[in-house]
């Protein structure tokens, strides 16, 4: 092997060494455990956003009833689901309500986050949606979870 190709390889190795380090990391720490019903931020935490329930946690105001039916409100988050090609753990439906657990996934280093959504249905076009997202690891998330839930809340709210 020449050396100038044998440099660029040990090069490019010690620059992959975080980020194959902190996959290990994130392999072996943050494994997918199924969250079957709603959950709440704790009162100090860095690493949660929520948002309905009574229970805002570093969200701004928002509505949590939507004039929208159950349907158009499914097929939107469906939308946002396999748009962020995120894996859905749990998804529970009866007549009126609608749950999902799913994992997404932070750019670059690809950390988990656990998203839960409530749906339950106040008529045919009404709707009152409630929103958590997680963190499993660490104690901040630099504003990604309030985000998502925006960026959730925006596609829900058509």
């Amino acid at each position: 092997m020449q050396p100038k190709l044998k440099k660029a390889i040990l090069l490019l190795a010690l620059l992959a060494s975080p980020w194959l380090l902190v996959q290990g990391w994130i392999f072996v720490a943050a494994q997918d455990e199924v969250i079957l019903s709603m959950e709440t931020c704790p009162e100090t935490s860095a690493n949660c956003a929520h948002l309905g329930g009574g229970e805002d946690y570093r969200m701004e105001s928002l509505s949590t009833t939507l004039d929208r039916s159950m349907d158009e409100i499914r097929s939107d988050l469906n939308d946002y689901v396999l748009d962020c090609n995120c894996k859905i753990l749990e998804e529970n439906q009866t007549d009126s309500t609608y749950y999902a657990h799913f994992v997404e996934h932070t750019s670059f280093w690809l950390f988990p986050d656990d998203v839960l959504i409530s749906i339950e249905e106040i008529n045919e076009n009404t709707v009152e949606i409630e929103l958590h997202s997680q963190s499993r690891l660490g104690i901040g998330d630099i504003g990604v979870n309030p985000e998502r839930l925006e960026r959730i809340y925006d596609q829900l709210d058509g």
